[in-house]
């Protein structure tokens, strides 16, 4: 399989679960918990998540440098899908998008989502 292919995989499958997710955690956890605490929740699902997939995907001959390629692939598409939804449904501005990264809870889904990058380099 080429990297291409397992990065826009890897995307894909953790994507539509931290879509899923993420949708349950802004109505029902976050109000109830607040959005940090609700994160922080949502952080060890989707990287354990992650880590499964991207076991799937990863061969053990793979070179590093095929994996980073699969995982800078993954981790752009995730950035460039989070920017694609958060214009088509807020409204909002790319600008908004990026400081929406200034708050703990951005911080700490940044955070996950740059594990979720490197991930196939460890995997």
């Amino acid at each position: 399989m080429s990297a291409v292919r397992a990065g826009v995989l890897y995307f894909a499958c953790v994507f539509a679960a931290g879509f899923v997710l993420g949708a349950f955690r802004v109505t029902v956890v976050a109000p109830a918990i607040g959005a940090t605490a609700a994160v922080a929740l949502e952080c060890p699902l989707i990287l354990g998540w992650s880590w499964f997939v991207c076991g799937r995907l990863v061969g053990r001959a793979e070179p590093l440098s095929w994996r980073f390629a699969m995982g800078a692939l993954a981790f752009g598409l995730t950035i460039a899908a989070e920017l694609a939804l958060s214009l088509a449904m807020g409204g909002g501005s790319i600008r908004g998008f990026l400081l929406q990264y200034r708050d703990p809870a951005g911080a700490l889904g940044l955070a996950a989502q740059i594990v979720f990058g490197v991930l196939p380099m460890f995997r």
